[in-house]
């Protein structure tokens, strides 16, 4: 198959298992596995952060962040469209008792200066606490500007918030924009970045920021269940990640740029190439399509998330050739 539906769909490649298989393991809960400390550390000197925080997913890693950073009926400013207000489950509505303040994205995947400094509630009782704004990069394969994220931030500083960054693709948004990561995060109080995603490891995201910030997310990190004993097993896969699959996103860049260029010569597809800017093509096809479309790629080997409009990913695991496998599968559906 060729599963477009999200880069977590990449699966270890044989090096990383031989990795994996050799790694050196301790009980991570006391602090005595030396793979979990060493891809903390790592972590920690790539984003120039204090210190960090091995996690099983993306979802924890924000979650632990946001409790972290917010007291109960506190509140966070979130894009309406952001992993952290929208598809992780209402979690620190539901077990921090945060209050999430969405607000609109802009095209480019920002929310506007205007709409954050307007959802900034006043000193007042009969409000929540705005203690914390949360940004996304990228957000649907969008990059956020290093001016605006540095707007935002100084915005945010302004108003005494935290601010956190959900950057569970934020070397994809590094590798669009040549700037160093640890450039692209330095405004932040707290990062999380996911090693499952395009990095091709099989779980796991790590969290970042001071020693004081991560002493608290340790903990609320055990009180979630997230507390892992030999963990050393898939930490290692995390390190070789890193080590291995940074620079060679930009072929996945690539690969959904010419996916964009090919289906924007279909008639029957609506596109922004514009907005293609990491691994996401988005594609609206004619009206009473998409499902039949996305059938007929399935029966053609090929997977697509499909909704309101059909995403497709491209990922350690999609080649030059499936890319045009795909759009020529595509262009053969609508010629019927």
């Amino acid at each position: 198959m060729i599963d477009l539906r999200s880069d977590t769909v990449t699966k270890p490649t044989e090096a990383m298992r031989q990795v994996m298989a050799r790694a050196p393991v301790g009980d991570d809960v006391w602090g005595d596995d030396p793979t979990v400390n060493a891809l903390e550390a790592k972590v920690a000197q790539l984003l120039d952060k204090e210190a960090s925080l091995f996690v099983s997913s993306g979802t924890q890693s924000n979650l632990v962040a946001l409790l972290s950073h917010c007291q109960r009926g506190d509140e966070y400013l979130v894009g309406q469209d952001a992993h952290t207000y929208k598809y992780e489950g209402g979690g620190a509505a539901v077990l921090g008792s945060i209050q999430p303040q969405p607000l609109p994205l802009e095209k480019d995947g920002s929310i506007s200066l205007e709409n954050i400094k307007a959802a900034i509630k006043p000193s007042d009782f009969h409000y929540a606490i705005t203690r914390l704004l949360s940004l996304e990069n990228t957000i649907s394969g969008r990059v956020l500007s290093q001016s605006y994220i540095g707007q935002a931030c100084a915005l945010a500083d302004q108003f005494s918030l935290k601010k956190h960054l959900d950057g569970a693709r934020i070397f994809n948004a590094s590798i669009k924009l040549g700037v160093n990561v640890k450039d692209m995060v330095s405004n932040f109080d707290s990062v999380s970045v996911c090693l499952s995603k395009g990095l091709g490891a099989p779980v796991g995201s790590v969290l970042s920021g001071s020693h004081t910030f991560i002493k608290q997310a340790r903990r609320w990190r055990k009180m979630l269940g997230g507390g892992m004993r030999q963990a050393g097993i898939i930490a290692a896969a995390g390190i070789y990640a890193l080590d291995n699959n940074i620079e060679r996103l930009q072929e996945d860049h690539d690969n959904a740029a010419l996916l964009a260029r090919d289906l924007a010569l279909v008639d029957e597809i609506g596109i922004d190439s514009a907005w293609v800017q990491t691994n996401m093509v988005f594609i609206k096809p004619a009206a009473g399509t998409a499902q039949a479309l996305a059938t007929h790629l399935q029966t053609h080997g090929i997977l697509v998330d499909v909704g309101s409009t059909i995403r497709m990913v491209t990922h350690l695991q999609v080649s030059r050739a499936d890319v045009l496998t795909t759009t020529a599968a595509i262009k053969n559906f609508y010629r019927r």
